[in-house]
């Protein structure tokens, strides 16, 4: 039997500064997308034994027009746009690629913070305007400077992107909070606290998300959190957009209720012209970027390398719906 392998949006991973002849030279045939329509998924990928994608998604309705389909390997670690369950009734594994980007996705967490509590882009452009050239005085800032040691990160999901968002937090003298409930994490535990998630909204000097989104989680912060949110607080998303109600978000941030935002992700990507945040005042968005280092890239890369060959062996890792 030939086996094939269809990667359906390989773009964002690989640009062209990677190489996939690792993978090419596994399979009889395999066949590299830059990214897939919608209405193409099916017309591509209805041959192949083997699928690889990162956003484009994977229904029931797509796996029924396969009927080669033995393996689908998430480009990402969240592999919510695929139906799991779906594929698990088919007997096909589903793979995921964990912890690849934990470092560089706190550092752009950090990253953001910095840019809102300094303001280095703003102040940039002003001198690059000649501002400073003009000024009377040897230094001059338009925005408050935020110091953070002594402030209070609330961290929403412990993982391993949000315990590395607080070492990094604590080297610049924050204290960290969490809601986590996980046994490893002792109610004493001499660096974090846990507290409740109300608590957790109205004390945080800054809240960072790193949760994954669920029927649960989906607006965990909308219009009743933000209110009771300091009004001096930062609000900061890289995991998921639907976290956080966007709506509720620009009003807060228009009405002053907090006083800014610093978003990798958002409801609908790419996100439409009319998104109220692109009105909003201090909010600083990047566009999903968070786990695109070289360095995550090449580690993304090759876990997708050994998912597949796992998958060839006999020997499945990182599966998703066992």
């Amino acid at each position: 039997m030939k086996r094939s392998l269809v990667i359906l949006d390989g773009y964002t991973l690989n640009p062209g500064d990677l190489d996939w002849s690792p993978l090419i030279s596994m399979v009889d045939s395999c066949t590299i997308h830059e990214r897939t329509a919608l209405e193409d998924i099916v017309d591509r990928a209805h041959d192949a034994e083997m699928i690889l994608t990162n956003k484009t998604p994977i229904s029931v309705e797509t796996m029924v027009h396969c009927p080669r389909l033995k393996y689908i390997g998430v480009l990402a670690t969240g592999y919510n746009i695929v139906d799991v369950e779906a594929a698990k009734a088919r007997s096909i594994p589903v793979t995921n690629i964990p912890a690849y980007g934990t470092r560089s996705v706190a550092q752009m967490t950090m990253a953001l913070l910095l840019e809102l509590t300094q303001r280095v882009g703003v102040h940039s452009e002003s001198v690059m305007r000649g501002d400073w050239m003009r000024c009377p005085d040897f230094c001059y800032w338009h925005h408050p400077l935020v110091e953070l040691e002594g402030l209070t990160m609330g961290i929403v999901g412990y993982g391993r992107i949000g315990q590395a968002v607080a070492e990094m937090a604590r080297s610049f003298g924050m204290n960290i909070q969490t809601i986590a409930r996980d046994s490893w994490l002792p109610d004493d535990h001499p660096e974090v606290k846990r507290v409740d998630f109300h608590e957790l909204i109205a004390t945080s000097d800054v809240i960072s998300l790193h949760c994954p989104l669920t029927p649960e989680t989906q607006f965990l912060i909308s219009e009743g959190e933000l209110a009771r949110m300091k009004p001096s607080a930062f609000l900061l998303n890289t995991s998921r957009g639907p976290l956080i109600d966007e709506r509720a978000l620009a009003d807060a941030l228009m009405d002053g209720k907090i006083a800014g935002a610093g978003i990798d992700v958002v409801e609908l990507e790419p996100p439409r012209s009319e998104s109220l945040l692109y009105q909003a005042p201090n909010c600083f968005i990047t566009p999903h970027i968070a786990w695109a280092t070289s360095a995550a890239r090449k580690r993304l890369m090759q876990t997708a390398i050994d998912n597949v060959q796992g998958y060839l062996s006999g020997q499945l890792q990182h599966i998703v719906n066992p």
